[in-house]
């Protein structure tokens, strides 16, 4: 396919280099010395100049594009670059982020929906990022937590820690543990190497595990890694931003939410429209407002400024002070292995998380879901089986057990119909099954797809 990303921050040049092997890339920004970065690390055609205007996206060749991908850092940018791609190629797919809610409700989503505004696909990270926050609050103990299909299936990331019930014992002993839960463990993590589990694997402290379950059973599986949390209760809030605003609106109505806003109007703003929801006006390092809202008996603190400095300091400055669990949102990804684990529980990237979903809308039919894991180390897909044209190689109807897949894959769980099943070597795979995937090296995507969906 002939792709053309508009934009070359963190998400655009990510997705160039990822896309670029089997794709015909250009990428489009106007500023030189990003585009100049890329064009030494990898092999790609870039286009110097503004990303909606009609002049550049022709020297792009959008005439001759399959895909246009606008990602810059203006929702309007992206959009009318979208507007402007379908005008010079009418059959061309758009793909758009953007980030201000409201233009993805009422009439603006209606007319997105119907075609009139041409924005075929619309990404919103911060809704995304607000999806992953919420799910680490809903199941403590967690370090990351995705749904597959529509919520039917979950893959959690869990530290497992000396004192759990499972430390020590092997991987299958989990039935005698808990009879009534099914459960995959898809990978261990171990001192930073992968470790494609059996059934005589033994967990260890300090693994990093990430498994499948069936919705509401992750809690149980969680507790025989490490020992039993309390469910959260109080949650604060660094930031009152579209982050933090959307966050709060979650969670509000199962825990105790307050949130820290500097800016005075945006934190009347906040508290007019979450009535319930303490809103506070003041630093999120100000450690006398965090002692006075009695940080010390908080189960999560969630910086979520614009600002990595200020969510950083913030969250070490809470944990200090008492906070059960800290998350900090890091928008460059260079820093996150640099803090997680250093006095801040779990550090999120947004580039990470949006990567995924657009590589899942640009892979079209054969791929449903992409997730990032590991902060970009590992990948979990959710891929549809298919029937091989040539009737030759073929899964549909094989046991699980007997595909043959590439080191450090394995599969983790099906769901079919409206139901998740969780992948055990027995099972026949039946086409349209959606085969959730686990990948400790990327550069199997390419091989996993064509074993399910072959051309």
């Amino acid at each position: 396919m002939k792709i053309v990303i508009l934009g070359a921050g963190a998400v655009g040049s990510t997705l160039a280099a990822l896309l670029s092997e089997e794709n015909d890339i250009v990428i489009v920004d106007n500023k030189s010395i990003t585009l100049n970065r890329i064009e030494e690390e990898a092999d790609l055609k870039t286009i110097l100049g503004s990303c909606s205007y009609p002049n550049v996206l022709v020297k792009a060749d959008i005439a001759n594009a399959d895909m246009v991908v606008a990602v810059t850092g203006s929702d309007e940018t992206n959009i009318v670059s979208c507007m402007i791609a379908k005008v010079l190629n009418g059959s061309i797919k758009t793909i758009a982020r953007v980030r201000e809610a409201s233009y993805l409700r009422g009439k603006t989503k209606e007319a997105m929906d119907s075609g009139l505004i041409p924005v075929d696909i619309h990404v919103s990270p911060e809704q995304l990022i607000t999806d992953q926050i919420q799910g680490l609050i809903d199941i403590p103990g967690s370090l990351q937590v995705l749904e597959f299909g529509t919520g039917q299936l979950n893959l959690v990331a869990v530290r497992a820690v000396k004192g759990g019930p499972m430390i020590g014992h092997e991987i299958g002993d989990l039935k005698d543990h808990m009879p009534k839960v099914d459960t995959r463990v898809a990978a261990i993590f171990r001192k930073g190497e992968s470790i494609i589990p059996t059934g005589s694997t033994s967990i260890e402290a300090d693994d990093e595990v990430f498994f499948i379950s069936k919705k509401g059973e992750a809690t149980n599986v969680i507790n025989e890694m490490r020992t039993k949390e309390d469910p959260y209760k109080n949650v604060i809030i660094a930031g009152g931003g579209k982050i933090g605003s959307r966050l709060a609106k979650a969670t509000q109505g199962n825990h105790n939410v307050k949130i820290i806003e500097a800016d005075s109007e945006r934190a009347r703003t906040i508290s007019e429209k979450l009535s319930s929801t303490v809103v506070l006006e003041g630093s999120v390092s100000d450690k006398s407002l965090l002692h006075d809202e009695s940080i010390e008996n908080t189960d999560v603190f969630a910086a979520v400024t614009n600002d990595d400095e200020a969510n950083v300091m913030s969250c070490l400055l809470a944990k200090e002070m008492g906070a059960h669990k800290v998350i900090a949102l890091i928008n460059n990804p260079a820093y996150v292995d640099l803090v997680q684990g250093r006095g801040i529980d779990i550090a999120i990237a947004p580039s990470q998380i949006t990567i995924g979903t657009f590589l899942a809308e640009i892979e079209g039919q054969d791929v449903v879901k992409v997730h990032s894991l590991r902060r970009g180390a590992a990948e979990a897909i959710e891929a549809i089986a298919k029937e091989s044209p040539s009737g030759k190689d073929s899964c549909i109807g094989k046991e699980l057990g007997e595909i043959s897949l590439p080191e450090g894959v394995t599969i983790g769980a099906l769901i079919r119909g409206n139901k998740g099943k969780i992948a055990h070597d027995h099972v026949h795979l039946r086409e349209n099954d959606h085969v959730i995937v686990f990948l400790t090296n990327k550069k199997h995507l390419k091989e996993v797809k064509s074993i399910f969906s072959p051309k």
